[in-house]
């Protein structure tokens, strides 16, 4: 679960399309939301303002998610634009040779940041965003309009962009920032399609992405912690190593990211998957693609999602999953530094004793 505050509405349009190289939109495993009432952008960021919200990430079979889209067919509206209900999304995310910004994430720093150029494919809108982390938990987004041609790269004013938001917002000094600026370099694509859904009476939002897709943009960097035991991407089968070695992209078929937006209380969308049996899962397409293209890279934020939710990808069957999950467990509860003697504990404190 996390709290939000966006500094940006959303922003869809669906003007004559540009054309890029590398982005094509996802084509496969959609979602129907053709019954649904709709709504326009002008009355979703009217509703939605600037809200500090609650997120909650769910991953679900696709099944499951045109199940929740019929089920909320009586209070949810569909964003529909140009009599499109659909729209096609592409990500490029940037870090430091150092992976700074992923390393943030999974050793859960409060100071951390995520740097990407969104581009909405049918419109060839394109924008520059920042994310860092605000007050009490909170996630701040500042974007700038960008050049759709330059979606892969930063450019100059991109990179002073980026240095004065991770100032701004205490992540780093401005010297700093700007180093951090300047060493950004692409790392992770992604495209998907996304189904807006606006619930009025409960003031919520939910989005649906399907067709997800990652692509690596860098080559592995192999270290001694690629093969360790408890690592779920040592599984990944021969065929889909040399595909992200290629640097072929990896679609998660069958499977859909529903993110619900709340102002404090959890949305009929919430209830409906709770219902359901699903809880929300740790996933962020930056991090967990990381964790799942890298096997080199720690995956304990994302161990449950990796070895659950998307155990397919590695084409096994999710029992060896647990098993090694199990060796995990009793690797970690092994201690650092072994006994070397086997007497009675000399001088043994317990809780509470002074010593």
């Amino acid at each position: 679960m996390m709290t939000t505050t966006t500094t940006s509405t959303a922003t869809v349009s669906t003007s004559p399309a540009a054309s890029f190289a590398g982005s094509q939109a996802p084509t496969s495993g959609s979602l129907n939301a053709e019954h649904l009432a709709t709504t326009s952008l002008a009355e979703l960021n009217d509703a939605a303002g600037l809200l500090t919200r609650v997120d909650r990430k769910y991953l679900v079979p696709l099944e499951r998610a045109q199940e929740l889209v019929g089920g909320l067919s009586s209070e949810a509206r569909v964003l529909e634009i140009d009599g499109r209900r659909r729209f096609s999304y592409a990500s490029t995310y940037f870090d430091t040779p150092g992976l700074e910004a992923f390393m943030l994430t999974a050793r859960k720093r409060r100071r951390r940041f995520k740097v990407r150029t969104r581009t909405y494919l049918d419109s060839g809108l394109c924008f520059l965003e920042v994310k860092t982390r605000g007050a009490r938990g909170t996630t701040v987004k500042r974007r700038m309009g960008y050049h759709p041609d330059d979606a892969s790269r930063l450019t100059g004013s991109g990179r002073a962009f980026v240095a004065a938001c991770l100032a701004s917002t205490g992540v780093a000094g401005p010297a700093a920032a700007r180093d951090i600026a300047a060493a950004l370099r692409p790392v992770l694509a992604t495209t998907y399609e996304r189904t807006t859904l606006h619930l009025p009476r409960a003031e919520a939002r939910a989005t649906i992405d399907t067709a997800l897709t990652w692509r690596r943009l860098t080559p592995g960097v192999r270290t001694r912690t690629a093969g360790v035991a408890g690592a779920p991407q040592a599984l990944r089968p021969a065929h889909l190593t040399a595909a992200i070695d290629g640097g072929e992209p990896v679609a998660v078929a069958g499977v859909a990211v529903v993110e619900t937006k709340n102002p404090a209380t959890p949305s009929p969308a919430d209830r409906a998957l709770w219902d359901a049996g699903h809880r929300p899962a740790r996933i962020s397409k930056y991090a967990t693609g990381m964790a799942l293209l890298h096997p080199e890279l720690p995956a304990n934020r994302w161990y449950r999602t990796l070895t659950h939710e998307l155990a397919d990808l590695f084409g096994t069957d999710r029992s060896s999953l647990e098993s090694m999950g199990a060796t995990r467990a009793t690797a970690s509860a092994a201690p650092a530094h072994p006994r070397s003697d086997t007497g009675p504990e000399k001088n043994p404190r317990r809780r509470g004793q002074k010593p």
